[in-house]
């Protein structure tokens, strides 16, 4: 337990203080203005839990340093960043326009290009106190989601990918760089040993191999799916009570943490390929910028069913991991040295 003392206190410090700020959700009336309100100062929590782990259990370590480990720099290699910043920028809009297009052909959306039926209604009575037409106004909104809003996003999205894939992850990895300083004991002095060669036949250990009772790094694929499920059980506060997939209730909880399971699996890619938190959260940016937008092209009547259609439904889940494969298949990560 206490090798894993600094995750129970990110975790702690993370858990609590979200339900600690979406307690109003639970004592008073559910609006969509409230999950507003109370999800932006709840995405902070977990970069709340890093500054805990900094203070307490890497006292010492310059910020600069920890910055560092948790991705806070562009990486090692901006030549590798920087492509996966416009990739996060654009690629997130045209996944989630393939999903509805996809969930279109599958039969689990009705799509209402001509009427815009559902983006009207979104609009209510203030449809008729904009002085443009529906579909220009959509057109400009989708354009504006696509090159603006990502990066006004990625100040809440920050709060979360700086706990998530900045520190968590590589943590679940065996990173040294952000585990807990092991306490240093005196050695005593002892007289030197002379070099013993080799026995015949006998290889020395390789250099970089771990030796007997040295900890080996985890598998990336293990820690990518207990953050993703971590990740997904931290909405439970909003998630309970039906945000993201209203038709479900409470089951929305079980719901979403699939999808941050897929998904959390490619923004991981971008930081681990990047050793950088930037990616992801404009990818982050991105996609609460685009998801909801795309499937306002719905029709009044037929609504799409969230849990079903767009990127967060069960198509999105499909082509998402579809792209996670790929990813993974064409340009492989390693753990955190």
């Amino acid at each position: 337990m206490r090798r894993n003392a600094d995750v129970c206190l990110f975790l702690l410090v993370a858990f609590g203080a979200s339900w600690l700020i979406a307690l109003p959700l639970w004592t008073g009336p559910v609006s969509p203005s409230a999950f507003q309100l109370l999800g932006i100062p709840i995405m902070f929590t977990p970069s709340l839990g890093v500054l805990a782990v900094w203070l307490t259990r890497r006292r010492g370590t310059p910020l600069r340093e920890w910055a560092r480990a948790t991705g806070l720099t562009l990486g090692p290699d901006r030549g590798t960043t920087a492509p996966l910043l416009v990739a996060a920028l654009l690629g997130v809009p045209l996944l989630v326009a393939i999903a509805l297009l996809v969930s279109a052909a599958v039969g689990v959306v009705s799509l209402d290009f001509a009427g815009l039926s559902l983006f009207r209604a979104q609009l209510g009575a203030a449809a008729d106190k904009v002085p443009l037409d529906p579909r220009v106004l959509y057109v400009v909104q989708v354009v504006q989601a696509v090159l603006i809003a990502p990066f006004i996003n990625a100040i809440p999205a920050f709060g979360e990918e700086w706990g998530w894939r900045g520190w968590l992850l590589p943590r679940l990895l065996g990173d040294p760089a952000v585990a807990p300083m092991p306490a240093v004991a005196p050695v005593p002095a002892v007289a030197p040993v002379p070099a013993v060669s080799p026995m015949p036949g006998v290889s020395p250990e390789p250099a970089g191999v771990p030796g007997p009772g040295e900890r080996r790094p985890a598998r990336v694929w293990p820690a990518m799916v207990l953050s993703g499920v971590i990740w997904g059980l931290w909405h439970a506060p909003l998630t309970l009570k039906g945000y993201n997939y209203p038709e479900l209730g409470a089951w929305a909880a079980v719901l979403f943490v699939g999808f941050c399971v897929i998904f959390g699996a490619l923004l991981g890619w971008m930081r681990l390929r990047s050793r950088s938190v930037w990616p992801a959260v404009i990818a982050h940016g991105s996609l609460n910028a685009v998801a909801g937008l795309a499937l306002l092209l719905g029709d009044t009547a037929a609504p799409p069913n969230a849990a079903l259609a767009g990127i967060t439904g069960v198509v999105g889940w499909v082509l998402l991991a579809a792209a996670v494969l790929v990813a993974y298949r064409l340009r492989p990560v390693t753990t955190p040295r």
